[in-house]
């Protein structure tokens, strides 16, 4: 007795409508189809249809036997598909988000590269301000900032990252630099809007020391390129993101401020939902972020 094969027989079954056409579908003749229903019936010790030489209609049993067995089937064919897939080269869909800045600025060339070396997949990219829940099942893989934010979902660090305090030296010329974190409430903030944050309200840390400072300026925005922007127009000091002003500071375009302190955790994770752990296109995607972005070699 095969139970799977034999859900499958009724499930294709139900597929078919009738002996005669299931019983062509699989190579065998009707009376063996029929053998086979009957055999499936004795075992369960259920009936799970009403036969006529015309139809068939399902029991409350049957209806029940294919509600949950269908799924079931299903499961078990995408599972096998998944270990099938990752012991080859990666193939198929992959579905990628990320946030729009860092996602056009590092992941979009990134995609590029990676469909070039695995030309078997399609890789749609996603990019928005807010990442959609991780329980949608709306992505593959979801490029995210900070802690990861849940047990269940695989996560994997790709790039050490830091939100730092700078301006420009246009900005740094009029102002006084300043000395510790209180000073910047006298001084103009370019305050970027992300998520649910509160306000300008700026979480800094050095070592075990935190120190929130309420900041203030005449621009703000919810977007990081048009702050950055306003920063090196000289406008204001700037909390933001080392992948982002990090050729700025190499240029002298911006000096970093206040060293000692940065903002809160802002490493850049890949997470993945725990079924697609084996899946070798999320693997091999994962694998080549963290290979372009070790040691900070992304920026």
């Amino acid at each position: 007795m095969d139970p799977i094969a034999d859900l499958a027989f009724f499930c294709r079954l139900m597929q078919c409508g009738s002996l005669t056409a299931t019983a062509q579908q699989l190579g065998i003749t009707p009376p063996a189809a029929s053998r086979r229903l009957a055999a499936l019936e004795r075992r369960l010790g259920v009936r799970l249809l009403n036969r006529t030489t015309r139809s068939l209609a399902l029991t409350p049993e049957g209806e029940r036997y294919l509600a949950r067995g269908q799924p079931l089937l299903a499961e078990l064919g995408e599972l096998e598909g998944e270990l099938m897939a990752s012991s080859g080269a990666p193939q198929g869909l992959l579905r990628v988000n990320a946030t729009l800045g860092f996602g056009r600025r590092h992941i979009a060339p990134l995609v590029s590269a990676f469909v070039r070396r695995y030309p078997q997949v399609e890789l749609q990219l996603h990019l928005s301000d807010r990442m959609p829940a991780l329980s949608e099942g709306s992505f593959d893989v979801s490029i995210r900032f900070g802690p990861p934010p849940d047990a269940r979902i695989h996560a994997r660090r790709i790039a050490a990252n830091r939100r730092i305090l700078c301006a420009s030296p246009l900005y740094l010329a009029q102002h006084p630099t300043p000395q510790d974190p209180a000073d910047l409430r006298q001084h103009q903030c370019i305050v970027v809007r992300e998520n649910d944050d509160i306000w300008g309200n700026w979480v800094l840390h050095s070592g075990s020391q935190a120190q929130t400072v309420k900041v203030a300026g005449a621009l703000s925005s919810n977007d990081g390129e048009t702050a950055v922007n306003w920063a090196l127009d000289g406008h204001g000091v700037l909390l933001r993101s080392l992948w982002d002003v990090t050729p700025y500071l190499h240029s002298g375009r911006l000096q970093r401020l206040l060293p000692a302190w940065h903002g809160a955790p802002a490493d850049i994770w890949a997470l993945y939902p725990q079924r697609l752990g084996l899946s070798a296109k999320v693997r091999c995607f994962v694998d080549f972020l963290g290979e372009h972005f070790a040691d900070g070699a992304g920026w």
